[in-house]
C-alpha cells in the first residue's frame, strides 16, 4: 500500500472519529446538566481509543467537561500518549525508507 493512501486513511479515521467523540462529549455534559443518566467513561476512553483522541481533547476544552476529574485526565492522557507513539512509529516506518 502506498504510504500516502495509509496517511490519508489514518487521518480520515481521525476526523471522522474525532468527530463522534466531539459529540459524545457533548451529549455526556448536556446530561450532566439535565441531571440524566450518563455516559459511561469506558465508552469515552474507548472512543478515545478508536482514533476519537483529538476530537475528545477538544470537546474537553470547548465544553469544560472531564477536565478536573483527574482519575479520568490520568487513562485520557495514557492514551493519549499512546496515540503520538504510534503515529511516531509508523511515520518513521513509512517515511524512512
Amino acid at each position: 500500500m502506498n504510504p500516502m493512501n495509509i496517511v490519508l486513511f489514518a487521518a480520515l479515521l481521525y476526523v471522522l472519529m474525532g468527530f463522534v467523540a466531539f459529540l459524545v462529549y457533548g451529549e455526556d455534559k448536556r446530561r450532566a446538566r439535565l441531571g440524566r443518566h450518563r455516559i459511561p467513561e469506558q465508552t469515552l476512553h474507548t472512543l478515545e481509543l478508536l482514533f476519537g483522541w483529538f476530537g475528545a481533547l477538544m470537546a474537553q476544552q470547548v465544553y469544560r467537561h472531564k477536565t478536573r476529574k483527574q482519575p479520568f485526565q490520568m487513562v485520557f492522557w495514557a492514551i493519549g500518549v499512546l496515540h503520538f507513539l504510534v503515529l511516531g512509529v509508523l511515520a518513521f516506518q513509512l517515511f524512512s525508507s
